[in-house]
């Protein structure tokens, strides 16, 4: 999956932070930035966006006005270097709020979040982010993962759970462990979104795969896994609406 994204700041050093994270970040494709927000208003016209970056505090046209205006727009994580503006972020219903300046941790894991959302509100289509180098995904049901120097097929129905392990990533599976380099957003971006959810920010889980829930985390097997607080909510809001609450 790749989220098209654009960047809206009136300040230059504040895009290039924006231009440097974006870039580590494989998930994200950052089509154009811009100075100043009445320029975005024709461009989401006519190009298909699903992220923007919005500072609040510009000349002419201000990000909260810019919301305002915008009839259909893609989810916004706001920048600003005003802490005043949090309670106002929520009225406006942003998917996140990122107090300049900010970290690439910090600036990732808002990211994630509207990743979360945009593969949510898809509902039962498949995120997959097409073949690349290390990964393809030419079926419903499986999809081919790099692991040492062969491609292994991996029927989705199989993982039980994948874990971030540093630069590796463990897909758990009925029939064992298997260890690949893909990057971890990508390979969540390949799997099904109606049938994997993220509940940590190294943790993917198979819902059909879940055995208990107890106390903020989840079982699988023997493996007893965390439920962290960013994705607590996200988790189950999806377990209500799927009538498994």
């Amino acid at each position: 999956m790749t989220i098209n994204c654009i960047a809206v700041d009136d300040e230059p050093l504040a895009l290039n932070i924006i231009k440097e994270y974006s870039g580590k970040l494989s998930l994200l494709n950052l089509v154009k930035t811009f100075d100043n927000a009445i320029e975005v208003i024709d461009f989401l016209k006519t190009s298909q966006v699903e992220l923007m970056f919005l500072d609040i505090k510009m000349e002419e046209l201000t990000g909260i006005q810019l919301l305002k205006v915008l009839t259909n727009r893609p989810k916004v994580i706001l920048t600003t270097a005003y802490d005043s503006y949090a309670i106002k972020s929520y009225e406006l219903d942003v998917t996140d709020y990122l107090l300049k300046p900010f970290s690439f941790e910090r600036f990732t894991k808002a990211v994630n979040k509207a990743c979360d959302q945009i593969i949510l509100e898809k509902g039962s289509q498949p995120a997959h982010t097409g073949a690349q180098n290390d990964i393809s995904t030419p079926g419903e049901d499986y999809f081919f993962v790099k692991t040492e120097f062969r491609l292994q097929k991996i029927n989705f129905s199989d993982i039980q759970y994948i874990e971030g392990q540093g630069d590796y990533q463990a897909i758990v599976t009925n029939k064992g462990k298997i260890m690949t380099l893909q990057n971890f957003a990508k390979l969540e971006g390949s799997l099904p979104a109606n049938a994997f959810i993220r509940v940590h920010k190294s943790y993917i889980v198979s819902l059909r795969q879940i055995e208990k829930i107890e106390r903020n985390r989840i079982r699988i097997g023997e493996k007893s896994i965390p439920i962290s607080e960013t994705y607590k909510v996200r988790f189950f809001q999806v377990l209500e609406q799927k009538g498994l609450l």
